[in-house]
């Protein structure tokens, strides 16, 4: 069986397929968080795709729509942040077990909602149904969306500036966000749990907290676009901090990322461990654990970076910094917590 390397290395094969443009390099980022197709010496375009994966099964046993819509645009104008541009349009797919028109009507209005945080448009998409694609449930759908964006090619940030001393600053996330729902679920379904249980930590439905949109970072980063001289982003999705090392292999080579504190963890993820017996490496391996967005800066401007966060009500945090101590590795030394990252995982350290 082929792994997802091996369709990446084919996918690669089409770069020079294209009459009109094809992908910039990226300075050789092994994962991009959008792909950059330069059009011209002054304009370049960014593009990503991404869904909001098994969230939508806490949507479909709820019967609420509303808000996963939002989760969709979140998940895609968060990435296309990261590379330096400002997404400008988003087109959905959404396929549906059979046409219900409340439904459809849910989930469109949490697009729009999505589209208005992060300043896009929604110039088209695709309904699509299909029942015999779907499972049992009358319910079943799936969404997901590409979004694009555009930038200045000096403009790109990749990670290709970053130094030993940066400062690393975290963003904090909504709660659970878009990542991590089929292991949280089988924690809660290993204990019984229901999605109607209200839990008196979150004050409200364990559903309702599974279900809080993912928060869209987008004024963040342009805020601090304009205002510093910013070395890289980070949403934190799958693989939580691991994704600090997204930055050029030249990069990786000479510097890591030292974690020396965190804010407090939110009830969700503590509850999530507890019921599911999950190692601290697992978790921070999975979820954003409260952090769902980074940005690296030199040090002198770090305190204007948590005050830029403050400004606009996203809680902010001084996370630790940039070292040549451990290159190409994530350390977590904080709040009781020793992790280093080793490729994709994390392993626990003395």
């Amino acid at each position: 069986m082929r792994s997802f390397g091996s369709a990446i290395e084919l996918f690669k094969s089409t770069r020079n397929f294209s009459r009109l443009v094809a992908p910039d390099s990226l300075h050789g980022v092994a994962e991009p968080y959008a792909s950059v197709l330069p059009l011209s010496a002054d304009l370049s375009l960014a593009i990503a795709t991404d869904g909001v994966g098994t969230k939508i099964l806490v949507a479909e046993e709820l019967h609420r729509y509303d808000t996963v819509g939002i989760d969709c645009v979140a998940m895609n104008a968060n990435d296309i942040i990261c590379v330096g541009a400002e997404p400008i349009a988003m087109v959905d797919y959404m396929a549906v077990k059979a046409a219900d028109t409340e439904q459809l009507k849910d989930l469109a209005e949490g697009l729009v909602e999505g589209a208005r945080q992060a300043h896009v448009s929604i110039p088209g998409g695709e309904t699509a149904q299909v029942g015999e694609m779907l499972a049992d449930s009358e319910d079943a759908f799936d969404l997901v969306g590409t979004c694009v964006g555009t930038m200045a090619p000096k403009a790109e940030i990749v990670g290709q500036s970053i130094r030993a001393g940066d400062a690393l600053i975290g963003y904090a996330s909504t709660g659970i966000h878009s990542n991590g729902l089929t292991l949280a679920r089988r924690a809660f379904r290993s204990k019984g749990w229901p999605l109607e249980r209200y839990v008196e930590d979150f004050g409200r439905t364990l559903g309702e907290e599974l279900l809080a949109p993912t928060r869209i970072y987008v004024d963040l980063a342009q805020d601090l676009r304009r205002a510093l001289d910013v070395h890289a982003f980070a949403h934190i999705t799958s693989d939580g901090f691991i994704n600090l090392n997204r930055v050029p292999p030249e990069v990786g080579e000479r510097v890591g990322f030292e974690i020396t504190d965190l804010p407090s963890i939110p009830p969700v993820f503590h509850l999530i461990g507890e019921l599911g017996e999950i190692p601290a490496a697992e978790m921070f391996r999975v979820f954003n654990m409260g952090v769902g967005f980074c940005a690296v800066v030199p040090e002198a401007e770090a305190e204007r970076a948590l005050a830029i966060g403050t400004a606009q009500g996203i809680e902010s945090t001084r996370l630790g910094s940039v070292t040549t101590e451990c290159p190409g590795e994530v350390t977590i030394h904080a709040n009781g917590v020793h992790l280093r990252s080793e490729g994709k995982r994390f392993v626990p350290i003395g």
